[in-house]
């Protein structure tokens, strides 16, 4: 008897071992497959496992060279989610935190809009479905979230943005309360299309990814109907960018999301060339003058919408012919009370509108514009 006994618990404790062992194991490691390929993107992908579970991959969440993965699986049932410690949802996301506009762009893509429960900054929201709906409610930024009403919500997932690296005190209380979350990089990406197909991404959250690869494909195709439809001049003309920032001149790189817009709409970076560092390159005020004198359209000049507005924030850049020429425009056409801009909002998924606007600015004509103004 005691020999059976013996043999009894010997079998126990290797059941229990091998179990625990399992558990340990399972984790983003196992979804090996990739199901999703991005054409343009480059920060992400979706995986799946043995069993048919996938995992959206976020390989790149935020700007800088300290980047960690994020990931999200997403299980069929609760038995398959057994044992998983990274964060995870079961069937699909119905109810939805999002703390970038972008996000919320990227829902309404496809269809699903209503399925935001919570937002950072309400008044800076330019979507109707989201702003109208009284049900959703504003959780607050970044270290002051409202932890009592995100748990009131009771959401299925957390859409995030880091810039540099992850919050770790909002995470570490999301973990806490046993939310999930997880950081979307779609504004890291520098291709107009790259940033758009995210779209898929949170399509995969949603239980639709075959409504977001369709909803991407049309955005692939009308983006590349403007672009063909360009006439290319023989000599494009020179765009010049932004306003200074404390007394320093930021530049676009080379491969940026606005560079690759200008050349694709039929224009040319007036600083191409002499900057090709994958980043925002400071130059000088003299530096700066020399450009804006030389540029046929200066674009994206902060917060002006009228030339008194340009002439009073850059004051030496007044007498230019860019500007006596009236050649200046800026994107905050769609703006909200409190100054919400819908460029930065719904842009990411209409990159064939944004290219439609600066075709017919640097063509010099008289189209309308939707997220671009001329300053009056």
């Amino acid at each position: 008897m005691k020999f059976f006994l013996n043999i009894s618990l010997l079998l126990l404790t290797i059941s229990l071992f091998v179990g625990c062992a399992e558990e340990s194991t399972h984790g983003a490691e196992n979804f090996k497959t990739v199901v999703y390929d991005p054409l343009y993107a480059s920060g992400f992908t979706i995986d799946e496992d043995e069993a048919g579970n996938s995992l959206v991959r976020v390989t790149r969440p935020w700007q800088g060279n300290a980047l960690e993965e994020q990931t999200l699986a997403i299980f069929a049932t609760s038995e398959a989610a057994k044992g998983y410690s990274g964060q995870h949802i079961v069937g699909y996301a119905e109810r939805v935190v999002c703390m970038s506009t972008s996000h919320i762009a990227m829902l309404d893509a496809i269809e699903r809009a209503d399925a935001v429960v919570g937002v950072s900054g309400k008044q800076y929201i330019t979507n109707e479905v989201v702003t109208s709906n009284p049900a959703v409610k504003d959780i607050g930024y970044d270290s002051n979230l409202n932890y009592e009403a995100l748990v009131l919500l009771k959401p299925d997932v957390v859409l995030m943005y880091g810039v540099s690296a992850a919050n770790d005190a909002v995470t570490a209380k999301l973990r806490d309360l046993d939310i999930p979350y997880l950081y979307l990089g779609d504004y890291t990406e520098e291709s107009p299309l790259g940033k758009a197909e995210w779209v898929v991404a949170i399509a995969e959250i949603m239980g639709c990814r075959e409504r977001g690869e369709e909803a991407f494909h049309q955005i692939v195709h009308r983006y590349n109907e403007v672009r063909s439809s360009v006439v290319r001049q023989s000599d494009a003309p020179k765009v010049m960018f932004n306003l200074p920032y404390q007394d320093v001149w930021y530049m676009p790189s080379d491969d940026s999301y606005m560079v690759q817009l200008i050349e694709d709409a039929g224009g040319t970076y007036i600083y191409k060339g002499r900057n090709t560092s994958g980043g925002s390159k400071g130059i000088s005020l003299e530096e700066a003058y020399m450009l804006v004198s030389e540029a046929d359209v200066w674009l994206n000049v902060g917060q002006c919408s009228t030339m008194n507005e340009l002439r009073s924030s850059a004051p030496h850049f007044a007498h230019t012919d860019v500007v006596l020429s009236g050649e200046v425009y800026n994107n905050n056409r769609r703006c909200t009370r409190a100054g919400g801009s819908d460029f930065w909002e719904s842009a990411i998924v209409r990159p064939d509108v944004v290219l439609s606007d600066l075709a017919t600015i640097i063509a010099g004509g008289d189209a309308p514009t939707y997220y671009y103004q001329q300053l009056k």
